[in-house]
């Protein structure tokens, strides 16, 4: 691990320990990692240096609205080498909420997301991505070779970039 000092001014300081405190970190170095995750993920996609993202798609919509439900589910179908699990939740008599899983190239994951989220009925729609690094591997994850001892399926890991 390295170690780096940096100086801050006492009200800066402050405005710091009070974020601190209000996210609930144990101390500076956690807060200084995380906000420094957090803009080299913002700059990776900015630059479109992420081939490869996790993400979760949420958006809200009426389900009354004509056969909306099926064409979501459709579009899910259609991209199911996208979407990893979908969660559906009622709000009310109206409104449902559902967070769509999704892993894979980030060109496609933004493409099915914007093309859900721009269906007639669906509102709030929102993409929380996470760049990752994506490595193909033809290996089981205990002792035995597979099922019954059978050759296990290559099989894709997607991991969170640091």
């Amino acid at each position: 691990m390295e170690r780096f000092t940096i100086s801050l001014d006492e009200e800066l300081a402050r405005a710091f320990d009070a974020l601190i405190l209000d996210r609930g970190y144990s101390n500076r170095s956690e807060a200084v990692r995380d906000i420094l995750r957090t803009h080299i993920e913002a700059s990776r996609l900015a630059r479109e240096d992420a081939p490869h993202c996790i993400a979760n798609l949420s958006y809200v919509y009426n389900h009354h609205e004509r056969e909306l439900a099926e064409r979501v589910t459709h579009a899910q179908h259609e991209r199911h080498d996208l979407c990893v699990a979908t969660l559906h939740a009622h709000l009310d008599h109206d409104n449902c909420m559902e967070s769509v899983i999704l892993r894979g190239a980030t060109g496609d994951v933004r493409a099915f997301a914007d093309a859900l989220i721009a269906k007639p009925g669906v509102r709030h729609g929102a993409l929380n991505l996470v760049t990752a690094d994506c490595r193909s591997a033809p290996h089981s994850h205990d002792e035995r070779s597979g099922v019954n001892g059978t050759a296990s399926l290559p099989h894709v890991h997607y991991r969170p970039r640091s």
